[in-house]
């Protein structure tokens, strides 16, 4: 087998059926060897960035390799975004690319990217965007670069990795094939540090101490929602969740009081507030959990910290006890040490307030934005994965969906290009068929990237997406009237996306209220085809979101 033969044999072999990249002459040879592929389907887009984004995808919610591939130069450059993305959101990508042939290095080839000779220098832009990147020099060492890269995307925290494919070798034989093997053991905790945290817990329990949990998007990755919600069911602890956690445990679960944040619900701000420990589970502090990381958030509380990655224990806040490890093993540890020691408690239902049960404020005739992401929310089926992307919708679907029979929502994490989530939806629909993926965004967004319906009406990917059309960039409008009482340049002009969605070979359809969303979203539903529904939602009205408040 040559080079690109053995890499997709590889693949095949841990298990990937969905790859994500673009044409191009120096990656010729892979395209040729993915064609021979029975159990890969290869997903070619209309733009590389889409391939990365869809790459997370892939892995957000599934234990698969995220895997986007690309030509040498531009194509590879357009990768950039999403791999910064997997760093950020902890997803095991490799990407794959293109690299000028040694003997014509430094002389200013078509798409040379070497950084020699005033060209510029991949090697260290992907190095800088990933947890490690490789050039591959020689074939023989194939197996073991895709070895080495592999496990590192897995270990510990979870990332992108990259590997250079250098033109002149992507035919040459690999005279050593042989099956990777994958090390990927979990985290387990110190029993040093699980002890203290233990008897922190124990005392903050059996005194009486105000105890909140904060569920966060390291619990979905370690699979441990049902170890957490026996842990809080025992011992009643009520728990918060990040936005990207929402829907961990069902959010009519008696314990739940929303999510927490900076357009988080009333209830779960005042429980925060009152809460005296506060154990926090898969999550890093993120600056819209955190009112843009208020120094004082966590002054006169014991701060419990669980991590499977140590640069986040203290990164934002120091905690009485940090925990390095995957947060399963660490709630089975922790679980079997209060045994014992603390008495179960009975559930009840915590009186609380959530913004999905508040009346909404008058629009200008619109529909509203929060009456739209009700209806997705009543409408949704169970273990759906319903999307926001970047941008106000994304904070409405936030306050207003109630997610309760397994559904999971996620949206743009710490990096948060807009349109990532409006290309990740394909992903995330390949690595999980039987779930509907719902793509929840806004036009802004959608005008960025719109163009991939076209490759997933080609590819038959049926992903829904509800675009919330106001015409303007409503989130930084709002920033802007509050940061100077005025803003510029927020307007823009939509197309007519019924006649868009039609004209590439998807279903299209416009919704002017919530009726006429509620018929649109069920036939969408139904249909099992790609699916946009333009929502023309009211722009004068504001999401929750103060940076501000503690």
């Amino acid at each position: 087998m040559d080079v690109n033969q053995s890499i997709v044999k590889t693949l095949e072999h841990i298990g990937v059926d969905h790859v994500f990249g673009g044409s191009g002459q120096v990656n010729a040879s892979m395209l040729l060897a993915l064609r021979e592929s029975a159990q890969i389907k290869t997903i070619i887009v209309r733009n590389e960035q889409a391939a990365s984004f869809m790459a997370c995808g892939y892995g957000m919610y599934s234990d698969k390799l995220g895997v986007c591939f690309a030509t040498g130069g531009p194509g590879a450059f357009n990768l950039f975004s999403g791999l910064a993305v997997a760093l950020s959101d902890s997803l095991p990508v490799l990407a794959i690319t293109g690299y000028t042939s040694r003997d014509q290095r430094g002389k200013g080839a078509l798409n040379e990217s070497t950084g020699l000779h005033r060209t510029p220098d991949s090697h260290a832009m992907f190095s800088a965007t990933t947890k490690k990147s490789y050039i591959l020099e020689d074939p023989a060492d194939t197996c073991d670069i895709l070895e080495e890269a592999i496990n590192t995307a897995y270990a510990g925290r979870p990332g992108p990795v990259h590997i250079h494919v250098p033109k002149d070798i992507t035919v040459a034989k690999v005279p050593n094939f042989r099956e990777i093997k994958l090390d990927i053991a979990p985290v387990n905790p110190n029993e040093s540090d699980l002890t203290s945290l233990v008897n922190n817990l124990a005392d903050a329990l059996t005194s009486g101490r105000r105890v909140l949990a904060i569920l966060g998007y390291g619990i979905i990755r370690s699979h441990a929602q049902d170890d957490v919600r026996a842990l809080i069911e025992r011992y009643a602890i009520p728990f918060v969740t990040t936005m990207d956690a929402k829907g961990v445990i069902p959010e009519d679960h008696p314990l739940s009081l929303g999510v927490y944040g900076t357009s988080g619900d009333p209830g779960a701000i005042a429980a925060f507030k009152e809460a005296e420990t506060v154990i926090a589970m898969g999550n890093s502090f993120a600056q819209n959990a955190t009112y843009a990381f208020a120094p004082n958030l966590y002054d006169g509380k014991t701060l419990l910290h669980i991590n499977i990655d140590p640069d986040e224990i203290g990164k934002v806040y120091k905690p009485t006890v940090g925990l390095i490890s995957d947060i399963k093993p660490a709630v089975i540890a922790i679980s079997k040490a209060l045994e014992g020691r603390v008495d179960p408690r009975p559930v009840t239902k915590i009186v609380t307030d959530k913004y999905i049960d508040h009346p909404l404020e008058p629009t200008n005739g619109s529909m509203h934005p929060a009456a739209l992401s009700r209806a997705i929310s009543e409408m949704l089926p169970e273990n759906s994965v319903i999307l926001g992307d970047a941008g106000a919708h994304m904070l409405w679907l936030n306050c207003h969906l109630s997610l309760t029979k397994g559904q999971l929502y996620q949206n743009p994490g710490s990096f948060g290009p807009m349109a990532s989530h409006v290309n990740g939806a394909l992903g995330i629909k390949c690595a999980n068929p039987a779930r509907t993926v719902v793509c929840g965004c806004g036009d802004g967004d959608y005008l960025m990237a719109g163009f991939e319906l076209l490759t997933a009406v080609e590819y038959d990917i049926p992903v829904i997406w509800v675009i919330f059309n106001n015409g303007e960039f409503n989130i930084i409008k709002q920033f802007m009237v509050n940061m100077y009482g005025d803003h510029a340049y927020m307007r823009f002009a939509n197309p007519d996306y019924m006649k868009y969605a039609e004209a590439c070979g998807a279903l299209g359809y416009k919704a002017e209220t919530v009726e006429e969303f509620k018929a649109a979203f069920a036939s969408a539903l139904a249909s099992g085809r790609p699916a946009v529904i333009d929502a023309v939602v009211e722009s004068e009205v504001y999401p929750p979101f103060n940076m501000g408040r503690v």
